[in-house]
């Protein structure tokens, strides 16, 4: 009798749980899990049953850098690819939206697509400021939603069976600059401190892919998500580190950079500053600027940019 592959895959990673604890919310649907493995320490949230594609909270108690709207609870979303896809990859995905808004066909659609290519996926809903920066989070709650998502991305990797040195974000627009800052700023000690065994797991991703992201929060950023990210009061060294080109080193991954050139809303010197100071420190990328088109398009059914990631993906 043939065994059914996903119910093989259930019974393998249930034996590995020891306790599982619901800690939290009701009406958003939101979970927050907490596990204790058999021969390893704590660490920290899980999901019960990845079919479901429910949403976990990424912290439990108060995240650093200050709590956020009841209704904008910081969670991340995973996707298990179908098991006979699995290519043992991981992707953290962070949709655009200024930083006031998440655009889900920039997350939930790329995690559809990434997992149907074998990828594990998972979704980040992190904080946002509103207002043009003068209420809701600002610097640097998202980056530390996002530092929070790929350790723990990477502590759940035996698991759910992805390696933990084949995980990469993935982020469009303001998304994209979230992805790049969380690929740059930690390696620099830009990042405030947290607790728990998942705290000493790298944040660092393993390769970085932007779609029409914003880097620069000079000449050529895109307002109102300079605003939001920094809020009415803010320092001017964070303006300065949070402009991207200026913040590349050599700890800095890989990238994968498209954009269009018909972009107006996020020109695209943002992704050729980037480059350039990929170039610079000696950081393997590839850069596409395609002619025609303005900003977003995510997927762009049909564009040969998700091709031409995938392929680059394989030669790391």
């Amino acid at each position: 009798m043939k065994r059914d592959p996903a119910s093989s895959f259930r019974q393998n990673r249930n034996a590995l749980l020891l306790e599982i604890l619901e800690m939290t919310v009701e009406k958003s649907r939101i979970l927050c899990y907490s596990i204790r493995l058999k021969s390893q320490p704590e660490k920290g949230m899980f999901l019960m049953d990845l079919k479901d594609r429910t949403a976990v909270q990424l912290w439990c108690g108060t995240p650093p850098a200050g709590e956020s709207d009841p209704e904008q609870i910081p969670v991340i979303t995973p996707y298990a690819p179908p098991v006979w896809k699995k290519n043992h990859r991981a992707l953290v995905i962070f949709p655009g939206g200024g930083y006031t808004a998440l655009a889900q066909y920039e997350g939930y659609g790329f995690a559809e697509y990434f997992c149907e290519q074998g990828y594990y996926c998972f979704v980040v809903n992190y904080r946002l400021g509103k207002d043009l920066g003068k209420g809701g989070c600002h610097y640097p709650a998202q980056l530390s939603d996002a530092a929070r998502a790929v350790r723990l991305v990477r502590s759940w990797a035996d698991e759910l069976g992805y390696r933990t040195d084949k995980i990469g974000v993935i982020g469009s627009s303001a998304g994209g600059h979230l992805a790049a800052s969380v690929s740059i700023l930690p390696q620099l000690g830009l990042i405030l401190p947290e607790e728990g065994d998942v705290a000493k797991i790298s944040s660092r991703p393993d390769f970085t892919i932007l779609c029409y992201p914003v880097i620069t929060l000079g000449k050529y950023t895109h307002q109102g998500t300079r605003m939001n990210l920094l809020g009415e009061h803010f320092d001017p060294a964070d303006e300065k580190r949070l402009s991207l080109e200026n913040s590349i080193n050599e700890k800095t991954p890989p990238a994968f950079l498209y954009h269009r050139l018909g972009d107006t809303a996020v020109p695209c010197e943002n992704s050729i500053m980037y480059a350039r100071a990929l170039r610079k420190h000696g950081i393997p990328f590839e850069l596409h600027i395609y002619e025609k088109g303005n900003h977003g398009g995510a997927l762009a059914q049909g564009h040969p940019w998700v091709a031409e990631a995938l392929r680059w993906i394989e030669t790391l």
